[in-house]
């Protein structure tokens, strides 16, 4: 059977994206990369050395595979370019014939996340261009960070930021690798661009399932972009607090909005919010 390599096989989403693809063509054939391997070795794979930065070492660690997953980095939108397109050419090299991407929803003009989305359109440009056979996620915004960030939603009572009445496609993790695990393993896939979300809901909605989950009162309070930014890079930093800034700036116009294209990608539907939220509730 064909092997497939999985990059960023250490971090959150590489790492559920090996669990669900090993459930479809088994473990001996996943292969995951990773910076600095050490950190994947409990993954139950074989995992070999990926930097986005050594293209020699990408290419050595690519032979004998057929598929490979790039994750989109995590670099400044200038440099993540250069390091995708080190995969691409390391994947082309060493005979890998398909790119499946992670890539991202979001406004490609006028907010401060919009550059990353640039930088995500060109590596999405750059493997079209490839030669090589191709699939394309667009990832919705991930809803565990919100999930995590409970205990500063209790302490405030709220839900503040600058998403307004803005409606935004989330999806979670295990979602996204389920959905994945089919593209990288059948080829009605080949040549599509998905986007990857569940239902869209307004910031109002998602303080009432959280309520739903954790028995508070959270509500939800607009903020100015202005003041959110100030507020954001005050704690995160400069760069941080204006990519945040940016995509909740891009949730307020529409830009997380988009038609869901996850039920034709992972051959069934999206995990309802209720659902989730529910099964968070039997599990505190």
């Amino acid at each position: 059977m064909a092997k497939i390599a999985i990059t960023a096989a250490s971090g959150q989403l590489g790492r559920a994206i090996v669990k669900a693809t090993s459930l479809v063509i088994g473990q001996e054939n996943v292969i995951g990369l990773a910076r600095t391997p050490a950190k994947a070795a409990n993954l139950g794979i074989e995992v070999r050395k990926g930097d986005y930065n050594n293209r020699e070492d990408l290419e050595t660690s690519l032979q004998g595979i057929d598929t490979v997953l790039l994750v989109s980095g995590i670099d400044a939108p200038d440099k993540r370019i250069g390091q995708h397109r080190n995969v691409i050419e390391a994947a082309k090299a060493a005979g890998v014939t398909k790119i499946v991407y992670t890539s991202v929803q979001g406004a490609d003009e006028g907010t401060t996340f919009s550059p990353v989305i640039q930088s995500n359109r060109q590596t999405e440009q750059d493997i079209r261009a490839s030669g090589l056979q191709w699939s394309i996620g667009r990832n919705g915004i991930y809803i565990e960070p919100d999930v995590e960030y409970i205990e500063t939603y209790k302490q405030a009572g709220e839900i503040a930021n600058c998403a307004g009445e803005g409606k935004c496609g989330y999806t979670t993790r295990p979602e996204l690798a389920y959905a994945y695990s089919q593209m990288l393993t059948g080829n009605k896939h080949n040549g599509q661009i998905y986007n990857l979300h569940g239902e869209a809901i307004t910031q109002s909605e998602l303080a009432d399932y959280l309520n739903l989950a954790f028995g508070t009162q959270l509500t939800y309070r607009d903020m100015t972009i202005e003041d959110y930014r100030s507020e954001r890079v005050a704690e995160l930093g400069e760069f941080m607090g204006t990519v945040i800034t940016g995509i909740y700036a891009g949730i307020r116009a529409g830009a997380a909005n988009s038609p869901s294209d996850f039920s034709t990608a992972a051959d069934r539907k999206h995990q309802s919010w209720k659902d989730y939220f529910l099964g968070l509730k039997q599990t505190l």
